[in-house]
């Protein structure tokens, strides 16, 4: 095992992995702010925790070392200074119109521990907690809302906030207010904690980069080849930046832009295709049809050049990957109502930890069974409360450390 941030694969034996155990935002969820939180339902916290628990416990039975983002935010954050300059920008990033109110809050978080302001920052600061007077527009409008600073009930999906690829970092900037300042806690982690990104780990994508990328859309399909979906969430502008740091800085040679539907079905790359095998991957049925693809490369001078591609998903991966035959394994099978049924619950949504072994939800039962007799190693776990984020086992996980292939 190579130390620090290590990941040129999808499937090779995962070593280290970011998760974060869902706390009290999720208690912040009510219908009236759905749509401003992303949720369409409220987990029961306490079967949700339950569930996150086995999950994190399935992954140490097979080697896995769980790093949390509480407890690696916290040692980021050790230097008061440090921490005063995370509160300020945290805060700063909290669209809040009071100069009064940022004051406060700036305050109040100070006053605390930093565990206890970690997880607060996590969870929402109400208005019934700090006294503050306000003569602004803007919040008389907001008065009836009951939160200051927003929860972050988004943040246990750790796959979307950054991606570790190769020896570098992806911090990205997010397309949604609800999300924007999830990044923001791994950036810290990055610049403040040597546990989690030694000396000389490399950036491939900053906070601060104007265009949205998130990391339910990047793969890594072999040490040369980065997948990444032009999806609702992640820009064409953002994927160029991303993709001329990375080819120009690291052993990369291609990337390949997925272009998919723009919708809350196919809202990432990963929610319609994961590799779980050295030619096995996990699909949506319609994806399966002719493509449009890009590929970004540069040449010797740091040019990027750009070409197109329509084919089946199945023709683009041989060619790309060196492979005789690939085998496309359905979300549902040929039933294309338990196809539509498991794709919300996340069926294809596979967390691979090994060549051939993947996690799962439970509950795609009819996916799991085809998996099976596939011949990959299913770890299912049970989701009735973790599956109403809509988001599977891949996007419940930031892997940090694999093994090469």
């Amino acid at each position: 095992m190579k130390p620090g941030i290590n990941n040129y694969s999808e499937i090779g034996k995962l070593n280290k992995v970011l998760l974060h155990r869902l706390g009290g935002e999720v208690e912040g969820l009510v219908p009236d702010n759905f749509e401003r939180l992303l949720f369409d339902d409220i987990p029961y916290i306490k079967v949700a925790q339950k569930e996150h628990d086995i999950f994190a416990d399935v992954l140490r039975e097979n080697g896995v070392e769980v790093i949390y983002y509480v407890d690696e935010t916290v040692k980021a954050l050790a230097d008061k200074e440090v921490r005063r300059q995370f509160v300020k920008e945290f805060v700063g990033e909290s669209n809040i119109y009071s100069e009064a109110v940022r004051e406060a809050l700036e305050e109040y978080l100070m006053e605390m521990t930093v565990r206890e302001m970690v997880e607060k920052c996590i969870a929402g600061v109400k208005k019934n907690e700090i006294a503050v007077k306000t003569n602004s527009l803007a919040e008389y409008i907001a008065s009836g809302y009951p939160y200051y600073m927003d929860p972050m009930p988004n943040l246990y999906f750790t796959r979307d906030p950054g991606a570790c690829v190769g020896g570098g970092l992806n911090i990205h900037h997010m397309s949604t207010t609800a999300r924007r300042r999830e990044p923001l806690l791994l950036k810290y982690m990055f610049n403040h904690n040597k546990d989690f990104a030694p000396e000389g780990s490399s950036q491939w994508y900053d906070y601060y980069d104007e265009e949205s990328v998130e990391g339910g859309d990047v793969l890594v399909l072999s040490k040369e080849i980065v997948a990444i979906g032009l999806s609702q969430r992640t820009t064409v502008a953002g994927i160029e930046r991303f993709a001329k740091n990375i080819l120009g800085n690291s052993e990369f040679k291609k990337i390949l832009v997925f272009d998919i539907p723009k919708s809350r079905a196919f809202m990432h790359l990963d929610t319609v295709f994961t590799m779980v095998d050295f030619d096995k991957f996990t699909i949506h049925p319609e994806i399966e049809g002719p493509l449009q693809l890009f590929e970004i490369t540069l040449d010797k001078d740091g040019e990027a050049h750009f070409a197109s591609m329509t084919d089946s998903l199945e023709n683009i991966l041989k060619a790309e990957l060196g492979l005789p035959a690939v085998d496309l394994i359905r979300c549902g099978g040929n039933d294309l109502q338990a196809a539509q049924r498991e794709q919300w619950n996340d069926g294809s949504n596979t967390l691979c930890i090994a060549p051939g072994t993947v996690v799962t939800y439970e509950r795609n039962y009819v996916t799991n069974d085809i998996l099976d007799h596939k011949g990959i190693k299913v770890l299912s776990i049970p989701s009735s409360e973790l599956s109403r984020g809509r988001g599977g086992p891949r996007c419940m996980s930031c892997p940090v450390n694999r093994d090469d292939l």
